[in-house]
């Protein structure tokens, strides 16, 4: 099997809004905005953000799961910009923090 993992898009009422948003939250660039369809980053994460119709309804099916050494510091910065906290969680060996960005997508920060 050859597949290679290049992009997460993510679907959203406002493209613009949300990729800088996550641009900032990864401090990274906008790449490329083609007003629909927004791309943020470089690899090996690129994420897209793609307008659609419909509100998220419920919890997404896919998260992206980041990892920092400092978990803890990464999940207030990312508060401050406006993030909520969905729940701590742990298991043997892992600690992660999962959150959502403001447009109610979850995503993890483990550390």
């Amino acid at each position: 099997m050859n597949l290679t993992a290049r992009m997460i898009t993510i679907d959203c009422a406002d493209p613009a809004t949300l990729a800088a948003w996550w641009a900032q939250a990864l401090n990274v660039e906008i790449a490329h905005d083609y007003g629909d369809f927004v791309i943020v980053g470089a690899e090996p994460l690129v994420l897209g953000f793609q307008r659609v119709p419909d509100d998220l309804s419920g919890k997404n099916r896919v998260h992206v799961d980041f990892h920092t050494p400092d978990r803890q510091g990464d999940v207030e910065r990312l508060v401050g910009l406006g993030a909520s906290i969905v729940a701590e969680r742990s298991m043997p060996g892992l600690t992660w923090t999962t959150l959502r960005d403001p447009a109610g997508n979850e995503f993890c920060v483990a550390g």
